[in-house]
């Protein structure tokens, strides 16, 4: 079954959205040689729909297909992206009809910037630094939404000790052996787009990695993931630099008195969130 998607949706007052079960498309984001993301752009066909305008991989949405199904088919038919270098961060519906029509952004990670090949929907495809989107003549949907898609730095402050103790994998046994593990896992899953409580996104490069007692023996060293040696209490230390942050910060416990210390603007994520990158590219 493919294709019961294509077709126009058009509202009382006449205008018309593509898809008959709403649209999709794909915001792909892959770090620059300096580390710094850039996106995915369709530069669209003359003789498409807002042709010679710039946006997203992305279509029609068929019956029996997710949003990110869809978005992911989409790329990969416009731009011979394979859905294994794919790796979905997170959706927003980006554009809404009163006919009940849907535009719906899937926002996903690629490893580095992939080769692309563009189908006849598209004049060129171009990797474009994050902070060069908008100087591009862009598709009037797209350009609505791109304030909402777009990341800022992110600088995440690890409670090393909390997301350590929240896996019953035996870790007390060698805390430091345990620490150097999971902080290696870490630097793994770095550079990525992470998506923010409240729906915003960030780009994060670097972990900062709070460490307290036995756990500073832990052999470990990579840039993407510095450690700080608590002299002390290690929520101390994470208090202190959350009040410090002069940038967008989240902090990673689920330490109820810690979450309650540090400033209403860093933002909280539970260990889980964390640990969900670990093991995959995902």
């Amino acid at each position: 079954m493919r294709g019961d998607g294509d077709g126009w949706v058009v509202g009382e007052n006449g205008t018309r959205h593509w898809g008959r079960h709403g649209a999709a498309g794909l915001l792909l984001r892959a770090p620059a040689a300096d580390g710094t993301p850039t996106v995915l752009l369709q530069h669209r066909a003359l003789w498409s729909h807002q042709g010679g305008t710039w946006a997203l991989p992305g279509g029609a949405r068929d019956s029996h297909e997710t949003t990110v199904h869809a978005a992911v088919r989409e790329a990969e038919e416009e731009a011979a992206i394979a859905a294994d270098f794919v790796h979905v961060r997170g959706e927003k519906v980006t554009a809404r009809a009163d006919s009940g029509w849907t535009y719906t952004t899937v926002v996903a990670d690629a490893p580095g910037q992939l080769e692309t090949t563009p189908n006849g929907e598209s004049t060129e495809l171009r990797w474009v630094p994050e902070d060069m989107v908008d100087r591009l003549p862009l598709h009037p949907g797209f350009e609505i939404a791109w304030p909402t898609l777009r990341t800022t730095p992110l600088r995440i402050l690890l409670d090393t000790a909390n997301v350590l103790g929240s896996r019953p994998n035996g870790w007390w046994r060698d805390r430091s052996g345990a620490t150097g593990e999971l902080l290696t896992s870490l630097a793994d899953a770095v550079p990525r787009t992470v998506e923010l409580p409240g729906g915003d996104f960030g780009w994060l490069t670097r972990i900062d990695a709070v460490l307290e007692g036995e756990a500073r023996n832990a052999a470990f060293d990579d840039a993407r993931v510095p450690v700080i040696h608590a002299p002390g209490s290690g929520d101390d230390e994470l208090a202190r630099r959350a009040e410090a942050a002069d940038s967008l910060t989240a902090l990673v416990t689920a330490d109820r008195g810690l979450r309650q210390r540090v400033p209403t603007s860093v933002h909280v994520l539970a260990p889980s969130t964390v640990l969900a990158w670990l093991g995959s590219a995902s």
